[in-house]
Order: C-alpha cells, then structure tokens, then sequence
C-alpha cells in the first residue's frame, strides 16, 4: 500500500497505510519511496532502548465536559461514534468516512513489570534466581512517552473498561450474538506519533472491510489479539531518548543508563495503539449509568494535546459536574 497524506477532522496533516501495521524501519522506507520526509523517523543515532511484549486487557476513552454530557445524558449512558459529515460510508477515506468509537490501551504497574519479566527471560533464559532477585527494575524509566503517562490528552475524564467487557456488549447488542471481527485497520505517521490502529466491527459489515487483515495471534508483529487481550510490541516507548539501555551479560541483567549531557538527548517518534469500534451510524455502545459511573476518574491534563478545542477541568469543577450527573454516588473520582 501507498502512503495517503491526508488531514483530518482536527486539521493534523497525517501520513496513512491503509491495511498494515508498519516497523518502523519499513515505514521509513515507505515514506523514502515517496520522497515523504519525517525529522523525528529518519535518524539513526538512538540510543539503544528495550523492546517488551505488553499483554493488554483494558481500554480507555478520554473526553471533555462535552463529550462527558454527551455520554452521561444525552446517550444516558451510551458512547457513540463521533460526529462525520452525512453520506455514506466510505473506508478509502480514512477514518473520517467512518463511523468510528476510539479507544487506547490502558497500561498500568502490573502490565509494566509482568512486560519486564518476560523481556528479561526472554533475553537471559539462563539466569539464576540470584541473577533475578539482583535485577534492578528499569522498564518503567524508558516508559515516558504519552503512551505510558497517566494523563490526558483529550479532557479531564476516563473511561476505562476490560477489552473483554466492550467485546461482550458490543457483540450483545451490535452483533446479535456473532463474535466481533478484529482486523488489522491502518499505520499513521503524525509529526512525532505513530498510532497503529484495530478495527473492530460487526459480521454485517465483512463486505465494507474485507480488505483489512484479520488481526490474529502472532509472534512478532506490532500488535496481536490473544485470548482477549490485545499484545503490543512497541516500536518507540520514550519519546525523548535520555537513557541508554546497557545489558551486563555476564551477570545476566539490563541496566538503564542516563545519557548525562542533554544535548545528546534524542527526539524520536513514539508509537501507540488505537481500538477503533465501527458504530454504523446512530448505534451507540450503551452501559448501566452506575456501572459508567464506576469506571469514570478525573485525568490531569497531558501534552501534547489533541486539538486547541480539547478543554481541560480542575478537579473541583469535574467532581462537581459529576456529583450533578450520578447524585449520591460514594467512589472518589480518582
């Protein structure tokens, strides 16, 4: 597949492959066969940094006072695909042609260091359990992308739910019972982001995705679904490259090392995953209030933002505008 420039809704200049989860090193090469030029891709100088494996079952969806109204009242506890110009739907034109509810993983400690294991013995098999107890923790040092960061950068409230959850309801009540289809939906390059993105969508609609490749189980792509989780191998986990990961192989341990002059620091691309359920039109994705209500909390806001249109609350005005839409509800909102 070609790389299609586009703008989208927030008016990003993206650079989009359609149909494929791309490493970086071919996204590179792609872009190069298009005389397409990326500062933060196309470098050669990074320091070396870890590769795990994190086994994801939770997804997250961040909005703002609006969408929070939309979701609480006017949907009474329905999320929805966002606004699109009417017509029919058309996949060639990227996710704007597309009725579309967004998603992002959630990864929290127990992710990192389960993530962290599983590179270590993957990477000295060998080791002794002196070696393990001795190994001091490192994975979530380089984690410092917005990927990894507990704050938002689309509003100051989170819905977070197990993946296996959306699958349930989205298979009960957009589905008729069939079992949701996963496929592998595109690779896009933002000025300093890569989002690879799932698409998740109803047996009805094979016709309309049949292009796309199921998203299966696999040992060394980007992103896998296994066992209700979704598997993500990320290309770039730091954004800003401070550190150096320094293996010590005869003791059979990673360090990470701090690169002490920042002006050596590196400014990389850093990627993410991004679960896209198709909603076919006016189909909404409908929750008890109180059990939306218990996976609601309040989020700093984080950089950068998506839009200069993302609004941002303190915590006392969002306590405030959700104690008015659950009264009487007793879990903090954080």
């Amino acid at each position: 597949m070609d790389v299609v420039v586009r703008n989208n809704r927030r008016g990003h200049r993206e650079f989009a492959v359609q149909a494929e989860h791309l490493k970086l090193p071919e996204l590179g090469l792609r872009l190069k066969a298009q005389d397409i030029h990326n500062n933060y891709l196309f470098k050669d100088n990074i320091p070396e940094y870890p590769r795990p494996e994190f086994w994801v079952s939770q997804l997250r969806h961040d909005t703002d006072e609006y969408g929070l109204f939309g979701i609480a009242v006017e949907s009474d506890g329905g999320f929805c695909a966002r606004d699109r110009e009417e017509g029919p739907e058309d996949p060639e034109e990227g996710p704007e042609g597309l009725d579309l509810l967004w998603w992002s993983l959630s990864l929290g400690a127990e992710e990192m260091a389960s993530a962290e294991q599983r590179l270590l013995q993957t990477r000295y098999p060998d080791r002794t359990e002196e070696q393990a107890r001795e190994q001091k923790s490192f994975l979530q040092r380089f984690a410092t992308s917005p990927a990894f960061l507990d704050t938002s950068r689309l509003g100051s409230y989170r819905f977070t739910f197990p993946l296996e959850e959306l699958l349930k309801r989205y298979r009960e009540q957009l589905c008729v019972g069939h079992e949701p289809i996963l496929r592998v939906y595109e690779t896009v390059l933002y000025k300093q982001e890569v989002m690879y993105s799932v698409l998740v969508h109803s047996h009805y609609n094979n016709d309309l995705f049949e292009k796309y490749p199921l998203l299966q189980d696999n040992d060394d792509g980007v992103c896998a679904y296994r066992d209700g989780q979704i598997i993500w191998r990320p290309e770039a986990m730091c954004q800003t490259h401070s550190l150096k990961l320094v293996p010590k192989p005869y003791q059979n341990q990673d360090v990470a090392h701090l690169i002490p002059d920042p002006q050596k620091h590196q400014f990389y691309v850093w990627d993410n995953i991004a679960v896209a359920f198709h909603m076919d039109g006016s189909q909404m994705l409908t929750f008890d209030r109180y059990n939306l209500r218990h996976h609601l909390r309040f989020c700093e806001p984080g950089t950068p933002q998506f839009s200069p249109d993302c609004e941002f609350t303190t915590y006392e005005e969002a306590k405030d505008m959700v104690d008015c839409y659950w009264p009487y509800y007793p879990t903090p909102l954080y």
